[in-house]
């Protein structure tokens, strides 16, 4: 499918985030408005492309993207408002920080609140379907997996580097063996059991 814009808006963001199924670390998002003509013929939703890419293709979007920005929401902040007003708030974030006020908002997925007095349009499958969206969900995915492997050398037994934090059978185990960390998502059932998790 030919990736398109929604609107026709002249500064139209696209917003998505990465992480939300996590154990631990931040749930992050990006916020892009990219010019009414870019076109590039690998930019697709994040998750369809291969980590080489994704490390391609983010110095473009950085560079011919009309404003982007990226935001992080912590594990802190997740246990306190939940993953779904986190990922909220992560996308609220970028798109504050970017350097040119949007006058459109495409939002990936099926929930958003309303952020100021932009106009936005919720859209599942958003990443795969309009192209802001596809170029924040490259941000967001390559800048939060840049920052798991950094926090991957201070806990080098969870395998963050290679599983960015998401339940795999490795990190499980690790979990099971060397316990929680301040980094972890307390509210998450980190383990299927649960059992032994906080008794040491």
């Amino acid at each position: 499918m030919k990736l398109q814009h929604k609107i026709d808006a002249l500064f139209e963001a696209g917003t998505d985030e990465a992480g939300r199924g996590c154990l631990c670390g931040p749930v992050t998002a990006a916020a892009v408005i990219l010019p009414l003509d870019f076109s590039h013929p690998t930019l697709n939703d994040s998750k369809q492309l291969s980590a080489k890419q994704r490390n391609e293709l983010r110095p473009v979007i950085e560079k011919e993207a009309v404003a982007w920005a990226v935001a992080h929401v912590s594990p802190k902040e997740i246990d306190e408002i939940n993953i779904l007003n986190a990922s909220i708030l992560a996308m609220h974030r970028s798109i504050q920080k970017l350097k040119q006020k949007p006058d459109f908002i495409a939002v990936d997925g099926n929930r958003f609140k309303p952020l100021q007095d932009i106009p936005y349009h919720c859209q599942v499958k958003g990443d795969a379907t309009y192209l802001n969206i596809a170029a924040a969900s490259i941000l967001a995915k390559t800048y939060r997996d840049e920052y798991m492997q950094k926090l991957s050398k201070d806990y080098p037994g969870y395998g963050w580097e290679k599983n960015a934090g998401y339940p795999t059978k490795e990190h499980r185990n690790a979990i099971r063996k060397f316990g929680v960390t301040p980094h972890h998502r307390l509210s998450f059932q980190l383990l299927p059991s649960q059992l032994n998790l906080f008794d040491s």
